[in-house]
């Protein structure tokens, strides 16, 4: 610990600085985090992938069945994103560096 001693006169006892008290603000954000909220995955909808292709690599990422992937399809093309998978953190970033592999837009966020 590296402690120093405070001035001290001639019969008066010493402080060190270690064990003043130390006075902590709170912060002005918040902090907590709800580890027990899911972490979402969203695609977004882009100009360059064929609406085949993104059915294609949301079956092959995610094992979704035709009729599942091209619903997810359909809801990005429409509403310009969907949410393709849901998880703890570690796996929405593993599913988001998978598909930005495949050349597809997608974020994650907790829900």
């Amino acid at each position: 610990m590296n402690s120093r001693l405070v001035g001290t006169p001639a019969g008066r006892t010493t402080t060190r600085l270690a064990d003043a008290p130390v006075e902590v603000r709170d912060p002005d954000i918040d902090e907590t985090l709800d580890v027990d909220r899911p972490w979402i995955v969203l695609v977004w909808n882009d100009p360059i992938n064929l609406m085949s292709y993104v059915t294609f690599v949301l079956q092959k990422v995610f094992g979704y069945s035709h009729e599942k992937a091209e619903a997810m399809m359909l809801e990005v093309h429409n509403n310009g994103r969907s949410v393709v998978s849901n998880g703890t953190r570690e796996k929405a970033e593993l599913d988001v560096f998978r598909l930005h592999e495949h050349g597809l837009w997608a974020t994650m966020q907790q829900d």
